[in-house]
């Protein structure tokens, strides 16, 4: 794997050992992936897939929907610079975790919120920040939150073409929107 196209860090472990790591997915992951990597703190991102039943996935078996799989971006996180509450807090912002299998325009299992942890607190803390952010979204007219949640999910590495896609093409898809509910 090549070095992180914008913050020239490996994208691939060893990381940083005082660093934590966790994989998001909130649709395209290349509008996700984008979002992050701008973020001070953040050591290195890459997407990936995550959460399925099948090991080494393609991009092409991923959008088959036979796989199972999300779209997900891995961020490495120095945690004294930027909060995990933080993260959490740009995850659910800027996406719309109501939707299930889609975001927007884009449809299947791959599309859906979901948040992957690596520990114990992470887990904790995420469980709290969606309940206080269900409260605003109910107050604001939307449904349940259908963001799944889970511990120690394995990663695998997109095609390196997909890897900061958005910095290599600026003009390239990005379907991010959120539902303008804050936390």
């Amino acid at each position: 794997m090549m070095p992180h196209y914008v913050l020239k860090t490996s994208i691939v472990a060893p990381f940083p050992e005082s660093n934590q790591t966790v994989l998001l997915g909130m649709g395209c992951f290349w509008g996700a992936e984008r979002l992050f990597w701008k973020l001070e703190g953040v050591h290195t991102t890459a997407v990936g897939y995550a959460g399925g039943n099948v090991k080494n996935p393609t991009y092409q078996s991923v959008c088959s929907g036979v796989t199972n799989h999300s779209e997900v971006v891995l961020i490495n996180f120095n945690p004294d610079i930027i909060s995990f509450d933080s993260l959490l807090k740009i995850f659910l912002e800027n996406h719309d975790p109501t939707q299930g299998n889609r975001q927007g325009n884009d449809v299947g299992t791959q599309y859906r919120s979901c948040i992957y942890v690596n520990n114990e607190e992470q887990y904790k803390l995420t469980r709290l920040a969606v309940e206080k952010f269900q409260k605003s979204l109910t107050e604001a007219g939307f449904g349940k939150i259908t963001t799944e949640i889970k511990e120690d999910v394995f990663f695998y590495y997109a095609e390196d073409y997909h890897q900061q896609y958005l910095a290599k093409n600026p003009n390239g898809y990005c379907g991010i929107r959120g539902t303008g509910v804050t936390c």
